[in-house]
């Protein structure tokens, strides 16, 4: 994650909704470097954090949180933590398993009875106005080929209640969330302008799909993030529910 992006988020309104954080074990699953890790510390809770990319985990092991255990593992084979948590924090991880509910049974038993989960997701990341309807049509197909190849659900995000629901857990709240990269209307900022050109440099599979189209769609996005009339059809969403 780019320095500084974790300010672009939401994540004070996610928390504010949470219960008190202090004395309580959480698991923070798809942790990437730390950054919600180091701040579920700075509130007082024990944290287990867990992604199964290795140079991020070792880059988060390096910020030596305090009161933090960040391991490399398989989120849909969770192994035995060798605790019972209070909460479960997920964010901008749940896309990666369409089939969500057994990820999340499988995640929830390692959450004591009563325990909160927050789990945060994008929907429809590509949804940004005004775009060509050629430009649209090439996001929506390679949305559906990621979709039906099982890699990742560029629509999760509205997804996440029937998901958890099916899960077994009771959801409470649902929080649409305000996110100056993500979703956001007007002219981005040439930092969020320069983020999202490094999003687009790491999605080779984005690539491969557009072929010789891939540049020509990758600058129009660009370029209607930065109109005065630009409109954010991608929302970001938090379901919070306990079990």
């Amino acid at each position: 994650m780019p320095e500084g992006q974790t300010d672009w988020r939401s994540w004070p309104r996610i928390f504010d909704a949470l219960p008190p954080l202090r004395g309580q074990t959480v698991l923070d699953l798809g942790c990437g470097i730390g950054d919600q890790a180091a701040e579920l510390v700075d509130r007082g809770a024990r944290v287990i954090g867990v992604d199964m990319n290795e140079d991020l985990i070792r880059t988060a092991q390096d910020r030596q949180l305090p009161n933090a255990e960040l391991r490399m593992g398989d989120l849909r084979a969770l192994p035995d933590l060798g605790v019972v948590a209070d909460g479960i924090w997920c964010s901008f991880a749940a896309a990666y398993f369409p089939d969500l509910p057994p990820v999340l049974s499988a995640w929830t038993r390692h959450l004591k009875p009563g325990g909160w989960l927050a789990l945060t997701e994008i929907d429809n990341m590509f949804g940004h106005e005004p775009l060509s309807a050629r430009t649209k049509a090439l996001f929506e197909a390679y949305a559906r080929d990621a979709l039906s190849a099982g890699r990742y659900d560029f629509h999760m995000g509205r997804k996440l209640r029937d998901h958890v629901e099916q899960s077994g857990l009771t959801v409470s709240k649902m929080l649409t969330l305000e996110d100056q990269e993500l979703s956001f209307d007007g002219p981005a900022l040439p930092k969020m302008v320069e983020s999202w050109r490094s999003r687009f440099d790491r999605m080779k599979l984005l690539r491969d799909f557009c072929g010789p189209s891939f540049e020509q769609v990758r600058e129009e996005l660009l370029s209607c993030l930065t109109r005065a009339d630009h409109r954010s059809v991608a929302k970001v969403y938090c379901c919070i529910a306990t079990r």
